[in-house]
């Protein structure tokens, strides 16, 4: 004898509810069936036939509780086996003892199988369930004696969170039915969902005894989570039905996807009156085979000839709502025949047939091959059965050596098994409820399975889903966007879910979802902003137009003044030469190369030695320029302002003391300079233009201003050199080099004025900053080697005839020039005499500018 457990009603209070078609019914009906294939078996069993002893749970764990001590009483029957002795000595044999049971299929509830389990294993009965997924069954610490062919809810929970994030919904509301099933199971799917970045909006609990006012809370309270679209629901088959309901009457139509377990799986309950609000719904159902013998069987079943199920008949009025004449309480109108059919309408298989059938087909091999091993060896049919009826079974090796260990075809391409804990192998359907566009009726359809991984596969032998709506595009479940590339997540209080997207700045990347990170320094964010690459620094390059116009112009510039300086120095002794002040000609035509020469060092890859050389260099070759062409000035002006007064020679007029005066002034240029790379030591920096990061430009670690400062002593240079080229403008013609001194100070105001404003005005431009330093240091140089050396080089290439010697201080033309100079200058109306005596006395000192006549 096996037992049975079997929700044959729906819950209703405290009392039984209306009959359950499907789930009670036709489970029931499948046990039967199996034991009827078993017992026609002659070879299973070896030929003992098995018994059946079912009760009705109404869909209750306590009211099963109640049913389940039958079982119990059967077992402490069979365990007292001695016999009551009277007072004459006869004996008295117990009589109405109930069969013991050597296991249990069901329950189909989890809520009803750990009630009953706590029962069962105090009288060590095995009890193997075909519907109870809850995972609190797997622990064999406190239900050491339950088994089931379905797996447990863990596995159906990694499949419902596989599902979420497979579809990239990161947001979720959660129901579940109170009791084991549906809490255990939503507390391993949020597991599940924590393990995918999933969040939880809202969890809600329905109540064994919730209302429909409780139904349509849950509802209310799920709408203000209304960006969480997607509701996973651990329910049973009743509490989805009236969960859908609710939804209805709250005209939610559209706004739910709802991701649903197996208790709601394929059943018609939860869709009927509410396809509109469960279309589109994705739900779970374990794989299973349709058994065509049962169809048959169970479409063959009438209330006349089927007296061994005491609920048939009332099944059989409620699907055909008819009632026999002998019911007392009359439900429907119609009188039933007995004779009416059962049509596809009324009857489809319930998605847990197959798992009733391996369940009792489980118990059926297990005491097979209990059996076997205890009365196997003995001979003879009649001997084997005796042995067998004798046989006192023991339910802890029923369970542990037996039941735990069987595995058998189940005659439908599956294997039927149990790991260590009892539970079942793990592969389910995913269901999509849908409305079928050929017929236009809502049905069930497989767009997917998993079997430890989610697979959709949609290459033809499956349809795509088909979402609320009609619609094929994916709904969104997210409390906020997705941030974009270079963003973060700024987290909203009490959210983990809902946050803020905060952009980065531009030098800094992602280092996680909520935090941004700088790059280090002379690194840039790649594009994704995920890492950071090195940038490769910017120096300008020869070959631009920036290099080649200042570098064309310097080495044009460096070729005329090695031009010059070699016709000087082959024309040493000349009176032109002479006259020019060798000295100091040389020392400007060294000033003017240094000047040129400086293009190739400022436009070189800046270095250490290159930044020193390029602070020590421009400054230097500027100082011996207008050193010299101060030099030069200063000494016209003493001569004539000396003449004006005596005839006494002036001091350091000779080209000696000129060369030293001329070095001292630059060596006051050497000696800041030195100081100024003492106190900042040259070196290389990287500069940003427009204070964009991205970009990174090696430059000499030097401010631009302390650049400028560098070249104020030869400003002031430049300044005075003016002051005495304006002082000096109306000297004689024989002296008129002074005009081309004056010239060349005047130019080069106006390039430094223009140069100013437009190297710090181009900061953020390095190669138009370098670019105009090099013109304009070269401009200063070419300005004053064209001025001043030009008219001399005519004369040495071109009027070679004009290079002597010509005494021409007594001249008409110099004398008027020289009285009126001085008179003009002065007011001293002096003699002609003795100023042609004064510059007779000065002799070869005095440079004898040459006029053209």
């Amino acid at each position: 004898m096996i037992g049975g457990l079997f929700p044959v009603h729906k819950k209703d209070g405290a009392r039984c509810g209306e009959i359950q078609p499907d789930r009670g019914l036709q489970r029931l009906e499948a046990m039967l069936f199996t034991i009827d294939k078993i017992n026609a078996d002659k070879d299973l069993l070896f030929g003992v036939r098995l018994g059946a002893n079912i009760m009705d749970t109404c869909s209750r764990d306590v009211y099963a509780l109640e049913q389940s001590l039958e079982y119990v009483r059967a077992s402490l029957s069979s365990l007292d086996g001695g016999k009551y002795t009277c007072a004459d000595n006869s004996t008295a044999e117990p009589v109405n003892v109930p069969q013991p049971v050597l296991g249990v299929v069901g329950g189909s509830y989890s809520s009803v199988s750990i009630q009953v389990a706590n029962l069962l294993r105090l009288f060590r009965i095995p009890q193997v369930s075909y519907a109870s997924t809850s995972s609190a069954l797997s622990d064999k610490t406190r239900f050491e004696y339950f088994a089931r062919t379905v797996p447990p809810d863990n596995y159906q929970a990694k499949a419902m969170a596989d599902i979420v994030h497979h579809f990239n919904w990161t947001y979720v509301s959660t129901v579940a039915s109170e009791g084991d099933y549906g809490e255990l199971g939503i507390e391993s799917f949020q597991h599940e969902a924590r393990a995918r970045n999933i969040c939880v909006a809202i969890t809600e609990k329905i109540a064994q005894t919730a209302q429909e006012s409780d139904f349509d809370y849950i509802i209310t309270r799920l709408l203000e989570k209304s960006t969480a679209r997607v509701i996973v629901l651990f329910l049973r088959v009743e509490d989805a039905s009236g969960l859908m309901s609710a939804a209805k009457r709250a005209n939610v139509t559209g706004h739910f996807v709802w991701i649903a377990s197996d208790g709601w799986g394929k059943e018609e309950m939860p869709v009927k009156h509410n396809s509109e609000m469960a279309n589109g719904a994705l739900t779970i159902d374990l794989q299973s085979s349709v058994i065509k013998e049962f169809d048959r069987y169970f479409k063959a079943l009438r209330p006349n000839k089927n007296k061994r199920n005491p609920w048939f008949t009332e099944y059989w009025e409620n699907v055909h709502k008819c009632n026999f004449p002998e019911t007392k309480i009359l439900k429907f109108s119609s009188i039933c025949s007995g004779r009416e059919l059962i049509t596809p309408t009324i009857y489809k298989q319930e998605s847990k047939i197959q798992f009733v059938f391996d369940a009792v087909y489980a118990l059926a091999h297990a005491l097979h091959n209990l059996f076997a091993k205890e009365c196997g060896d003995l001979r003879g049919r009649k001997r084997r059965k005796e042995c067998i009826r004798n046989l006192r079974v023991d339910g802890e090796v029923l369970y542990q050596q037996y039941l735990l260990n069987v595995s058998f075809d189940d005659g439908y391409g599956g294997v039927v098994g149990f790991n260590k804990q009892g539970d079942g192998l793990g592969r389910y359907n995913i269901m999509n409820y849908r409305r079928n566009r050929s017929s236009g009726r809502f049905e069930y359809e497989i767009v997917g399975d998993w079997a430890g991984g989610l697979s959709f596969d949609q290459t033809g032998s499956r349809p795509p889903i088909m979402w609320t709506g009609g619609t094929y595009d994916i709904p969104m479940s997210q409390c906020s966007l997705p941030c974009a590339v270079g963003e973060v997540k700024n987290l909203a209080q009490g959210e983990s879910c809902c946050w803020v997207c905060t952009t980065c700045e531009d030098n800094e990347y992602v280092k996680d979802e909520y935090t941004c990170a700088a790059c280090p320094a002379t690194w840039w964010p790649t594009q994704d902003r995920k890492d950071c690459y090195p940038l490769v620094e910017k120096v300008i390059s020869w070959t631009s137009i920036h290099a080649l116009v200042p570098v064309g112009l310097a080495l044009l510039g460096s070729v005329l003044t090695a031009f010059v300086m070699v016709a000087f120095f082959r024309n040493l002794e000349t009176p032109i030469v002479k006259a020019s002040g060798r000295e100091l000609s040389f020392m400007l035509l060294s000033g003017f190369l240094v000047c040129y020469l400086m293009t190739f060092i400022i436009l070189a890859r800046p270095s250490p030695v290159v930044c020193a050389i390029r602070r020590f260099g421009v400054g230097f070759g500027f100082s011996i320029t207008y050193a010299s062409l101060l030099t030069k000035t200063n000494r016209i002006s003493r001569i004539f302002d000396s003449a004006s007064r005596s005839a006494k020679r002036p001091p350091f007029i000779s080209p000696k003391s000129q060369v030293m005066i001329a070095m001292l002034l630059v060596s006051v240029q050497v000696a800041c300079t030195c100081v100024w790379l003492f106190l900042e030591p040259p070196g290389t920096r990287h500069f940003h233009p427009f204070n964009s990061m991205e970009e990174i430009v090696l430059k000499c670690k030097c401010s631009d201003e302390s650049f400028l400062i560098s070249l104020v002593y030869n400003m002031f240079l430049i300044i005075v050199c003016t002051v005495y080229a304006v002082k000096t403008r109306k000297i004689p013609e024989n002296f008129n080099e002074s005009k081309f001194i004056g010239f060349t100070m005047y130019t080069t105001c106006i390039i430094w004025l223009a140069f100013i404003p437009i190297y710090f005005g181009t900061l953020n431009s390095f190669q138009i900053q370098l670019t105009t330093l090099c013109v304009s240091v070269s401009l200063s140089a070419s300005v004053a080697l064209l001025c001043l050396f030009t008219p001399k080089m005519y004369i040495l290439l071109f009027q070679p005839e004009k290079n002597v010697r010509k005494l021409t201080m007594n001249s008409t033309t110099y004398k008027k020039s020289m009285s009126s100079s001085i008179s003009m200058g002065t007011g001293n109306h002096g003699t002609c005499d003795n100023l042609s005596n004064y510059f007779r006395a000065l002799g070869e000192h005095t440079p004898a500018y040459w006029s053209a006549k």
